[in-house]
């Protein structure tokens, strides 16, 4: 809940303490005023400031949810999830604001679904998942979005199911033909600054990383993005043919297990959910529904995984992005290679 397992951690933590930018009228002093020209700055900061405010109050993550059911339902049938007795929605400790489920199967999916988080001080969630059954080795769609009156932190991806960096059979077969999507939203929407290779195993050549100030036309380049991108799964997932063989089922089953086991473990989500509806709540959300799977589909711990995250006592190092040289800007080129000279 994006967040995340991305190396955003740190922008996430800060979420709950970012206030809206102030509005007109503002006691001022007399340093404020010292000259015109300060003046004149002093108007157009929190004109700007203004401006911010008004394009993260107008925008609204609701619309990628409608989106996402209706597209999806135009190319398979979508089943309510048992998971939606259980998980629809919650209402935080503030007694305000409320967290929104939705949840769905399908033929080839194992579960679509999201979870968004609107509060009255701007602040929006959404973090939608569209995870394959196991007989499929189809990418993971994953969108996960922030946003402040200040501040929108972003990832879009299809997340790769296999290891993209090293396992180019993979790589060609999905992500090929997707580079100049990629490019294209890149440019629109550049990366969001220093991420580690911890994370980037998780991450595809196409993906957005984004950090930005809310503006109408960032807005309209992520909905644009996020409609081309679901589009572009759901076509793979019609062009998809069921695996039958027993050790490959296997493969991605354990490859998609692995995948929820790191997610639910390092999701940066975590504090915020559990600012939200306490620890206890926060956890049930995160292992039961935005990673289900994680319980039922593997008995391999974290650490089987990811040794290397293991302390002198035995437990998980709780800190993120902890191993791995960071990448400050992206690590791909225009051919989709990796240029990184470290992947963790």
């Amino acid at each position: 809940m994006e967040s995340c397992y991305y190396h955003f951690s740190s922008s996430l933590s800060c979420i709950h303490t970012l206030k809206k930018p102030p509005l007109f009228p503002i006691t001022v002093t007399s340093k404020n005023f010292s000259s015109s020209s300060g003046r004149r700055c002093y108007i157009v900061t929190n004109m700007m400031k203004l401006s911010m405010q008004e394009a993260a109050s107008a925008f609204s993550y609701k619309k990628f949810i409608h989106f996402a059911l209706e597209e999806s339902r135009k190319h398979t049938h979508l089943s309510p999830s048992p998971l939606q007795g259980n998980f629809s929605h919650l209402m935080a400790m503030d007694g305000k604001t409320e967290l929104q489920m939705l949840s769905y199967e399908a033929p080839k999916i194992r579960l679509l679904r999201s979870l968004y988080v609107e509060q009255s001080d701007g602040i929006q969630v959404l973090d939608l998942g569209i995870f394959p059954r196991p007989e499929f080795d189809l990418p993971i769609f994953c969108a996960n979005f922030f946003t402040t009156a200040s501040m929108n932190i972003i990832v879009l991806d299809l997340n790769p199911l296999h290891d993209v960096i090293n396992q180019r059979d993979y790589k060609e077969k999905y992500y090929k033909c997707l580079i100049p999507l990629g490019l294209k939203y890149a440019e629109l929407l550049p990366w969001g600054g220093k991420i580690t290779s911890e994370s980037l195993r998780f991450f595809s050549p196409i993906v957005i990383w984004s950090k930005f100030p809310p503006s109408e036309s960032k807005h309209s380049a992520l909905y644009c993005a996020f409609k081309e991108y679901l589009k572009v799964w759901l076509e793979l997932m019609d062009q998809a043919t069921e695996e039958t063989r027993g050790p490959q089922i296997m493969c991605n089953l354990e490859a998609q297990h692995r995948y929820l086991t790191w997610r639910a473990e390092k999701d940066p989500g975590h504090q915020v959910l559990t600012r939200l509806i306490g620890e206890t709540r926060a956890k049930e959300t995160i292992r039961k529904f935005l990673f289900n799977g994680v319980d039922e589909l593997g008995s391999k711990t974290f650490l089987d995984y990811f040794p290397e995250y293991e302390c002198e006592d035995g437990t998980i190092n709780r800190k993120r992005s902890v191993i791995g040289k960071s990448f400050e800007s992206r690590p791909w080129d225009s051919r989709g290679e990796f240029i990184g000279d470290s992947y963790g």
